[in-house]
């Protein structure tokens, strides 16, 4: 059977490093930690959960580990460093790699144990003119680095030290806009699993559950299926609750008539999905939550249909406020001209937030929006990214018809551009208002 933590062939890793070095300017060193532990409370800790670029740079899933990337002007080094095997240690948090079996699985120049690290730095900072580092991080590990640089700028004998700092995270979270084929079968693989939670959502009998009983059944499910975690906390909004657009208290009592607003992915190796389904609690839609929903979903299929290379988010941001816009005026709820309206963002008080963002290690992938120069970076080949228009129509809102108020839609799915357009990853999830109803009488 094949290690979990071997889904990516290690040749992958090391093509992803000879591409961060070759980004990299001469006579420079790049240093990238794993993710601390995270303390919960007092001596406890949350569940380890690796950095994302260390991750995508090197496949290692260890804490207290380091990736040192020097190159010179004429050759490139790769370091990898990693925690000692210590047999009582181990008793309590569990099997090491340790240096020697690290030796044999990564394709790295040099293995050495963390404890190394200031040593082999000193030596490897001498005769470099910058160092990149995370910039944005106040870890005491990046601090440290920033102390070692002072100490090796005294140098008397070296041609010449660091005097120069740049962010690493440019280089490898630009590498991170665009998938390979073996990151989309993990994306593919977490929706999936996400399919079968949204799934049993749809078919599940509600009487008097609380939304948390919905958010158990969801990290069930995940976990049930080989998900070791969600993508991201869930989303149970019944009624208003839905019109919070980050809401998880997941407290409420799910009554009948109500919709439930299911904002819900799993993580599958590090990769996660992100699905928004909005669903009746009894079975079926009223005539106003279906028109409210047909609504959404219309204006998400437009967006979704204009996904090709070339083209830019904003684009696809003005396509869903148009359609929403039109929607809007048909409720009642705005007058006017959509062009007008749009213009005058009197939209943005029922659909406030992006179309979709970056999907890929991270939920919101830590990718760029915009390149060097400031310019919008327009869809390519192998982007995945997430499309989720909503209206939120708010209980109190007296500018909005009676019928309509309370109600809160999100629908959201998965897309991948391809080279003549896109691929809908998660079209196998059920969506319209035929799939949802006919889902829960099956």
């Amino acid at each position: 059977m094949q290690r979990r933590d071997e889904m990516i062939d290690e040749k992958v890793y090391k093509s992803r490093r000879e591409t961060f070095l070759k980004e990299m300017k001469k006579n420079s060193a790049a240093v990238l930690f794993s993710a601390p532990q995270k303390v919960r409370s007092n001596d406890t800790e949350y569940p380890y959960r690796q950095d994302s670029d260390f991750y995508y740079l090197t496949g290692f899933k260890e804490d207290n580990s380091a990736l040192v990337l020097v190159k010179g002007k004429k050759s490139t080094k790769e370091l990898l460093f990693v925690q000692k095997k210590d047999k009582t240690l181990e008793l309590w948090t569990g099997k090491r790699l340790g240096e020697e079996e690290a030796k044999k699985r990564f394709l790295v120049d040099k293995v050495h144990i963390i404890d190394l690290l200031d040593e082999k730095l000193k030596k490897l900072l001498l005769n470099k003119k910058r160092v990149y580092l995370d910039m944005f991080c106040e870890d005491k590990r990046v601090l440290h680095v920033k102390e070692l640089v002072k100490e090796v700028s005294k140098s008397r004998t070296a041609k010449y030290t660091p005097k120069e700092f740049l962010h690493v995270r440019d280089i490898s979270q630009a590498m991170r806009l665009i998938k390979t084929p073996a990151e989309i079968e993990l994306i593919k693989k977490a929706l999936s699993i996400t399919k079968e939670a949204h799934h049993k959502a749809m078919k599940m009998k509600k009487n008097a559950l609380r939304e948390y009983e919905l958010q158990a059944m969801f990290e069930y499910e995940f976990k049930r299926n080989g998900a070791y975690s969600d993508a991201y906390t869930t989303i149970v909004a019944s009624g208003n609750s839905g019109n919070t657009l980050h809401y998880i208290e997941n407290s409420e009592v799910l009554k009948r008539g109500e919709l439930i607003l299911i904002d819900a992915g799993c993580e599958y190796e590090m990769y996660a999905s992100d699905i928004t389904r909005t669903i009746p609690v009894g079975g079926k839609f009223t005539k106003a939550q279906k028109e409210v929903y047909e609504a959404v979903l219309q204006a998400q299929l437009r967006v979704i249909d204009a996904i090709k290379p070339g083209v830019k988010k904003s684009e696809l941001q003005e396509t869903a406020r148009e359609s929403l816009c039109e929607a809007l005026v048909k409720f009642g709820i705005l007058k006017g001209s959509v062009k007008d309206l749009v213009k005058e963002g009197k939209d943005k008080t029922y659909f406030p937030h992006g179309i979709g963002h970056w999907m890929g290690i991270d939920v919101h992938d830590q990718c760029p929006y915009k390149d060097k120069n400031g310019k919008e970076i327009a869809l390519a080949e192998g982007m995945v990214l997430t499309i989720e228009p909503g209206l939120y129509l708010r209980e109190d809102d007296k500018s909005v018809p009676k019928k309509y108020r309370g109600i809160a839609v999100r629908i959201e799915d998965n897309i991948l551009v391809t080279k003549e357009g896109h691929e809908n990853l998660s079209r196998d999830i059920a969506k319209t208002v035929e799939e949802v109803e006919s889902l829960y009488d099956s």
